[in-house]
């Protein structure tokens, strides 16, 4: 198939994403559809699982020794090793930001979004994930 490793990611992503949404409802006992759309933060790692699935889509179609393949491992690694630490870190400041605004009466203001990062094992599920998901799909789109 032509497109697969455009299709891979997304159908991953997709699929991350509902998984994430159940989590997310099943946890709080309420229906939040915004989770379908905002991949930041939670169960699994929806932007690890996105690279993840690319990543070992193209070390089954290249071989696991290509370069194409370590190129992408060393961008899947950066993408997860920012989801938990820079994008952590914000969402703790965005989380003293919120109570300090709080804490001080300010009318008018939007909180800022606190949910941005993962936490490891996170990730880790996410990684796990894509590379699930890729070797699925690729057996079905090749």
């Amino acid at each position: 198939m032509k497109y697969r490793f455009l299709i891979i990611p997304f159908i991953t992503l997709m699929i991350t994403q509902i998984v994430k949404f159940t989590i997310e409802t099943i946890k709080a006992k309420k229906v939040d559809f915004s989770r379908l759309f905002n991949g930041n933060g939670g169960m699994p790692s929806s932007h690890t699982a996105f690279t993840s699935s690319l990543t070992f889509a193209i070390g089954i179609d290249s071989g696991f020794t290509s370069p194409l393949f370590a190129a992408c491992l060393v961008f899947t690694i950066i993408v997860a090793y920012d989801a938990m630490g820079l994008r952590m870190e914000s969402g703790k400041q965005a989380a003293q930001i919120n109570l300090l605004m709080q804490k001080s009466h300010i009318n008018g203001t939007i909180p800022l979004k606190e949910m941005i990062g993962h936490k490891p094992l996170e990730v880790l599920v996410g990684f796990l994930f894509g590379i699930l998901s890729a070797f699925i799909q690729m057996s079905f789109l090749t």
